[in-house]
């Protein structure tokens, strides 16, 4: 809605093509074109243009690398320590805070549907779910660590390097030495 306003479209025009099925109201301030197809990751598009600071992280990024057959309740995000968690009505959000280099390390850029979605990388989200372990459980982290470890696009080195600046690294390496 804001860069419609900016662009000179009044909030009339907008509910009025709403009213009308011309858009389609994604979630407060959020609308899209009626029809355009469907959004491949809407939650996480969503999120991505009501909070642009947020990182998708946890069991969300390991969603969207499919590194697990969880389906997220909420979109996990990180924000930088200190800051207030974005007020978005839908979709749900969990939040966790991370601080300095940890929070800014690993993040990825992926364009889906037009928007730019900042997501952590596969190893920075393993060594984050590590972390957070109790939070979201060790079953669901044992098993992305054991889908990681079978696919063909594992990097041990960065998964310890990540493992190192989220201070789990004595937590990891036992799991990563049994499946070796």
């Amino acid at each position: 809605m804001a860069e419609a306003i900016k662009a000179g479209i009044a909030r009339r025009t907008l509910y009025r093509l709403t009213d009308e099925g011309k858009l389609e109201r994604v979630t407060r301030g959020v609308y899209r074109l009626a029809d355009l197809p469907e959004i491949s990751y809407p939650d996480l598009v969503t999120v991505s243009l009501r909070a642009p600071k947020a990182v998708i992280c946890l069991v969300s990024a390991l969603s969207f690398h499919d590194l697990t057959t969880q389906v997220p309740h909420s979109v996990w995000i990180a924000i930088p320590r200190d800051s207030r968690p974005p007020r978005i009505d839908y979709p749900p959000i969990s939040w966790v805070e991370f601080s300095g280099y940890a929070y800014k390390s690993g993040i990825e850029r992926h364009s889906l549907d037009g928007t730019e979605v900042r997501v952590y990388g596969p190893e920075k989200t393993l060594a984050d779910c590590f972390k957070y372990r109790n939070k979201i459980g060790m079953d669901v982290v044992l098993e992305a660590l054991n889908v990681y470890m079978r696919g063909n696009k594992r990097d041990i080195d960065s998964l310890l390097r990540f493992a190192e600046i989220c201070r789990v690294s004595n937590v990891i390496k036992p799991y990563l030495e049994a499946l070796v």
